[in-house]
């Protein structure tokens, strides 16, 4: 089995917008969109087209989701690195895809910005009722992508840090970093002082998502607490420390496969909620490290390697 590169180009952002927000003002009498439940064997696609947003984890991700279902006898092929969620998702809603890993969290308030479940449960239960009436998710995988707030170990010694609670009670000493825009979000600056008490001596915005520059900040000593996602590989490469969020001010982000109603056959369906079900977070961790390391390879090859040792 050969995973693919992409094969069609993107649809343009003005198509998927139209697309997108004649699902959003969608209502009235559509099927009960219930996560895991969208086969059909009358309207489903023959040959599925996988997607993936403009990062590598969701490319791996993509990879997977086309390898499980050709090694389930499925025809596929793959459209990579879309973009924004507001593209993909009308991408899903005018056919140019037909699935695309996504994160369950973002996508509940992509759908429902004013949303306030934060558990996996809460956030899988909300998620059929907030999407656009023609659209679905499958089963949540165990492996998330979650904003964390990590320390280097001597500053975890130094203050005795567990969690972010233990951090509230020394935060007005710490400097921490972070995308710009945590600074507006619900989870961000604010979700800290709400949930923890939490107000940081400074902010420092560092525009790498939690990369390489936030990274060496944290190392340095140039910032004390950073905002790292949780499949980085730089966490365990530098053996920082993961706070625990006791008041999950940080949602729950489960790789959840996003798709259309009826659009996929039921075996289709079933394969790709039998991948959701042997992917963790370690994983994720470890294709991230393949494509990310000293010798990277392609997210292609990191998802073969991961799809043979699983059994596909």
């Amino acid at each position: 089995m050969t995973l693919g590169a992409a094969t069609r180009p993107a649809v343009p952002v003005s198509t998927l917008g139209a697309a997108l927000l004649l699902g959003l003002t969608a209502c009235g009498g559509g099927g009960d969109p219930l996560a895991g439940d969208g086969g059909s064997a009358e309207s489903a696609v023959e040959t599925v087209t996988v997607g993936s947003a403009d990062f590598p984890e969701n490319e791996i991700l993509a990879q997977l989701y086309a390898g499980a279902l050709e090694s389930a006898g499925i025809q596929t092929e793959t459209n990579l690195s879309i973009g924004s969620r507001e593209a993909y998702v009308g991408a899903v809603q005018d056919g140019s895809i037909d699935v695309i890993p996504d994160y369950s969290g973002n996508l509940l308030l992509f759908a429902d910005p004013e949303a306030t479940a934060s558990s996996a449960e809460e956030i899988m239960d909300a998620l059929p009722e907030a999407l656009p009436e023609d659209l679905i998710v499958l089963e949540p995988a165990q492996a998330q992508n979650k904003d964390t707030l990590v320390v280097i170990p001597e500053t975890a010694q130094q203050y005795e840090l567990e969690s972010i609670a233990d951090l509230a009670e020394v935060c007005d000493q710490l400097v921490l970093a972070a995308t710009p825009e945590f600074a507006e979000r619900a989870y961000g600056l604010k979700g800290l002082e709400e949930n923890y008490g939490c107000v940081p001596a400074s902010f420092e915005p560092i525009n790498d998502g939690g990369g390489p520059l936030t990274l060496q900040a944290l190392l340095d000593g140039d910032v004390d607490v950073a905002d790292i996602f949780s499949t980085t590989p730089s966490i365990a490469e530098n053996d920082l420390v993961v706070l625990e969020d006791p008041e999950n001010n940080f949602i729950a982000q489960q790789v959840v496969p996003l798709t259309a109603q009826d659009r996929l056959p039921q075996e289709a369906v079933d394969a790709l909620n039998d991948l959701s079900g042997k992917l963790t977070t370690e994983d994720l961790i470890g294709l991230n490290q393949q494509v990310s390391g000293e010798n990277p390879i392609s997210t292609a090859d990191a998802a073969q390697q991961w799809l043979s040792a699983n059994g596909y």
